[in-house]
């Protein structure tokens, strides 16, 4: 008798281990399905953030003077989404402009001289754009100083890297009309980490972003700003 009890005790605890492990099974598969399902939602969500325009002229201009405090925090709104840190120098030497146009929106851009030494020749220089901005067409004329060469990589987003060297492309992005016309109809579609080079010195050449807006390194010899020419004869830096 008490034999049978214990292997009668024996089978309700083997039954109740049973249950157990299937519960835990069932929880463990459901809680790993949660978690996989949250994962792919995490990168569609990652995939289809993207930036985008915040800011117009309306935001710019006020009693048609430019407000270059508002253009400020319309960049570091792109910098805060991109991950780009605003340093204290960035504070101190960081610049917009909208070239005298009147349409930050469409023309203008920041900007930082990293290093710009006429001694040693060189220059570093961060490029700032928000989504559909242009610089305007321009060329790098010798001065007393050799012709500027340059060259550039995308660090955010993406531009048009536009030249006036090369045969005419049909990816030509629509230029603003307060810019004027152009001579560089030789667009490359330049993305994250692609680099490339002014294609001749003195070439008229120009950039424009996407719509998710710019950050675009430039490696360069000494810029002269009295070397600077643009088509656009407004235009000034």
């Amino acid at each position: 008798m008490k034999k049978r009890r214990m292997f009668e005790t024996m089978v309700v605890a083997l039954g109740l281990c049973s249950l157990v492990a299937c519960t835990n099974k069932s929880a463990n598969a459901t809680s790993t399905e949660n978690a996989t399902t949250e994962n792919q939602s995490n990168v569609k969500e990652d995939k289809a953030m993207v930036y985008s325009k915040k800011y117009t002229n309306a935001d710019f201009y006020k009693d048609g003077k430019f407000q270059q405090d508002v253009a400020m925090e319309a960049m570091k709104d792109m910098f805060a989404f991109y991950g780009v840190p605003f340093t204290d120098l960035m504070a101190k030497d960081m610049w917009v402009t909208d070239f005298g146009l009147g349409d930050f929106e469409h023309v203008g851009m920041g900007g930082i001289f990293w290093v710009n030494d006429p001694e040693y020749g060189y220059f570093a220089h961060a490029i700032y754009l928000l989504p559909g901005q242009m610089i305007p067409e321009h060329a790098h004329m010798k001065t007393k100083y050799p012709a500027k060469h340059e060259s550039w990589m995308v660090e955010k987003g993406w531009v048009y890297n536009c030249s006036e060297i090369g045969d005419p492309t049909n990816n030509m992005p629509e230029i603003p009309a307060t810019h004027g016309p152009i001579k560089s109809v030789n667009c490359t579609v330049q993305k994250v980490g692609d680099v490339l080079r002014l294609k001749k010195l003195e070439s008229f050449h120009f950039m424009m972003a996407g719509p998710e807006g710019a950050i675009v390194d430039e490696w360069a010899c000494y810029h002269d700003n009295d070397g600077l020419r643009f088509t656009n004869s407004k235009a000034a830096l």
